[in-house]
C-alpha cells in the first residue's frame, strides 16, 4: 500500500510521529518510540475519522504541533480540523476550526503552538494567495476551539508559521512563496518583511530563524 507522508517531529529523542493523507476513513500516522528505527502505523479505531476530502498539505513539515505529551495534527480541503492527542499519540479526539475550507486547496496549512494551550494556524488557498479572510485562527484552550483573527488583513495564503520564541505568545512570522510576514500582537495585524518566497521557517533560538525555499535558504535576524 502506497502511503505519502506529509510530517514528521518527534517529541524528545526516542518518540516521534509522522502523518498522511488518508488511507482508510482515517489519517495515515505512524509512531515511533525507538528513535526512529521501527514505526507503528496506528489503526483506524484509535483514531478519529475523517470525512470525504479531507487530507493535509505537505506545505512546510508543519501540520503537526507537539508540546510536552502533547500532539496536534492539522487536516485540510473539503475539511480542515484538527486532531488532538493529549498522551503522545495513545488516544486522540478532533475538533473543527473555522478556517476557509470546502475545496480542495484550502485549509489550514501550517500550525504552531507556544505552549499546552495557545495556539496559531495559517492557510487559505495557494491557488488564490491573495485571499486573506478565514485564513488565521487562534487558540487559548489547547486547540479545542478557535478564532478568526486578522479578517481582511493581510497576509493571505502562507504556508508556515512559527512563534517567535520567549514573546508570551505574542510575536508570529509567517512564511510562504508570497513572502515574510510578521505579527505582534498574536496575529491581528501584520507587517510584510520580504516579497521573497520561501516554504518553511524554523527558529534556531528567540533571535534567529532560517527560512528554506526553492534553492535557497536566509538566516532571519530580529531584535
Amino acid at each position: 500500500m502506497r502511503i505519502f507522508y506529509d510530517s514528521m517531529t518527534f517529541w524528545n529523542d526516542e518518540e516521534g510521529i509522522a502523518m498522511g493523507d488518508p488511507v482508510e476513513n482515517c489519517l495515515s500516522v505512524i509512531i515511533t518510540r525507538d528513535g526512529g528505527n521501527t514505526w507503528n502505523k496506528l489503526s483506524c479505531d484509535q483514531l478519529p475519522e475523517v470525512t470525504e476530502g479531507e487530507a493535509a498539505f505537505a506545505a512546510s513539515n508543519s501540520n503537526i504541533a507537539v508540546k510536552g505529551d502533547k500532539a496536534w495534527i492539522i487536516s485540510g480541503g473539503i475539511r480542515s480540523r484538527v486532531f488532538f492527542s493529549p498522551d503522545k499519540g495513545k488516544t486522540w479526539e478532533v475538533f473543527d476550526t473555522p478556517i476557509v475550507q470546502g475545496e480542495s486547496t484550502t485549509g489550514a496549512y501550517s500550525v504552531d503552538f507556544y505552549d499546552g494551550q495557545n495556539g496559531f494556524m495559517i492557510g487559505g488557498d495557494y491557488t488564490r494567495p491573495e485571499g486573506n479572510e478565514a485564513n488565521k485562527a487562534v487558540t487559548s484552550d489547547g486547540g479545542k476551539t478557535w478564532k478568526l483573527v486578522g479578517e481582511g488583513k493581510d497576509p493571505g495564503y502562507k504556508s508556515s508559521v512559527r512563534y517567535v520564541p520567549g514573546s508570551d505568545a505574542k510575536e508570529l512570522v509567517a512564511i510562504g512563496f508570497t513572502g515574510i510576514s510578521y505579527s505582534s500582537d498574536e496575529g491581528n495585524t501584520w507587517k510584510n518583511l520580504s516579497e521573497e518566497g520561501f516554504y518553511t521557517i524554523r527558529f534556531l533560538n528567540d533571535s534567529t530563524a532560517y527560512a528554506a525555499g526553492k534553492n535557497r535558504l536566509a538566516k532571519l535576524k530580529f531584535r
